[in-house]
């Protein structure tokens, strides 16, 4: 049951790179993994050559054992490439103990919670003309909780962000949807750490209260200190979390109540066997989970397995209803498929996944790089 291979496949699918890697053992079993960190594959590669280089030979049933060694075997430990790639391996090795069990990944991690995992969905109309139609059609869909984008100006440079003028126009057009589709479907917005605290504050108390059921990642996570700031300022619910990549970045932010919704994100985390630490401690805390799912199958069948073992769960983001997001059956003959709202909890053995090695040979990487917004001063700002 030693580790034989680990093998990395970044293969270019559709908007970006997918990021899938494999574990072999020398009994046959086998899983698959999947790293974050989209824009960075190369680097997370080099990290799993160098863990390869030790991990070939081990026992490919000592998963939390592993993690540590592979956590702390270098006098620099953490860091997001590191657990980009430990996420990777750790997935793996779930899916493909739990093949060589015979059971579902969540049979490992104490057994599901619940027959379904509910999602939400992002609206594909940013805050300004249409958002109200479009929302309404994805109530009419079925869609209970709907999350949507940061409105902006219209400008003829699209690589162009200025945080106030977003603010006036989202926080109006935010208004008019609730009173559009009124009290019962839930509300978020994702500002993707585009703001400061004053801004942030400024936005959120701009609209009547209620209007928001949640804000996503208003600022950057750095800071324990400016988001108990930006607490201090409003009462809507904070969704953040899915740039941390260990329970310790996660730690003051549960501790502290300074998030209502944990955006676990199990492929920069450091997969299953740090999630559920996290899941665990933000059930102390009363907090539920809302990872963060923007990758490949892989990531989603994972979430899905996270999400049937963790109690505290709210609901999983689900891009499939996205215009043009889906992932090729060729390259992903057995995949999670929607049904309506939410993802059934699988029965049959590991992820339920699998992947295409012989077509991913002759895909290409390509380089991809996150829009890179200026001011109208010319200096640079977040996306």
């Amino acid at each position: 049951m030693k580790i034989t291979d680990i093998k990395v496949y970044i293969v270019w699918e559709g908007r970006r790179n997918l990021f899938v890697l494999k574990v072999e053992a020398d009994d046959g079993a086998y899983g698959w993994g999947e790293a974050g960190l989209s824009g960075r594959e190369l680097a997370v590669e080099g990290m799993v050559k160098h863990f390869r280089e030790w991990l070939i030979g081990r026992d490919s049933r000592k998963i939390s054992a592993l993690w540590q060694e592979m956590y702390r075997g270098q006098y620099f430990e953490g860091g997001r490439v590191i657990t980009a790639a430990i996420s990777a391996i750790d997935i793996a090795l779930h899916d493909l103990n739990a093949r060589r069990l015979g059971v579902p990944v969540y049979q490992l991690l104490g057994g599901k919670n619940r027959d379904f995992v509910p999602c939400f969905v992002t609206s594909s109309v940013p805050p300004g003309d249409g958002i109200v139609e479009n929302v309404q059609s994805l109530i009419s869909d079925g869609w209970k909780v709907i999350r949507t984008g940061v409105g902006h100006p219209k400008e003829e440079d699209p690589m162009l962000f200025e945080p106030r003028e977003s603010i006036a126009l989202t926080s109006d057009w935010l208004v008019k949807l609730r009173e559009g589709v009124g009290r019962e479907p839930v509300l978020g917005i994702d500002y993707h750490h585009r703001l400061s605290v004053a801004e942030a504050a400024s936005f959120c108390n701009s609209m009547p209260r209620g209007t928001l059921d949640f804000i996503e990642e208003p600022i950057r996570d750095e800071s324990p200190e400016a988001y108990e700031s930006l607490r201090s300022m409003t009462d809507i619910p904070f969704a953040i979390g899915e740039e941390m990549a260990s329970k310790w970045q996660y730690m003051p932010y549960i501790e502290r109540g300074l998030t209502q919704f944990a955006r676990v994100d199990i492929c920069n985390i450091g997969g299953f066997t740090e999630a559920m630490k996290v899941a665990g401690w933000c059930e102390a805390h009363y907090i539920d989970l809302m990872p963060h799912n923007p990758l490949g199958p892989v990531s989603t069948a994972a979430c899905i397995h996270l999400g049937a073992a963790a109690p505290n769960f709210a609901w999983l983001e689900e891009r499939s209803p996205e215009p043009g997001f889906h992932f090729s059956p060729d390259l992903f003959p057995q995949q999670p498929q929607l049904e309506g709202v939410w993802h059934r909890v699988p029965d049959g053995p590991g992820l339920g996944v699998e992947f295409n090695e012989e077509l991913a040979l002759k895909q290409t990487f390509e380089f991809w790089e996150a829009p890179h917004f200026r001011r109208r001063d010319g200096s640079h700002t977040n996306w």
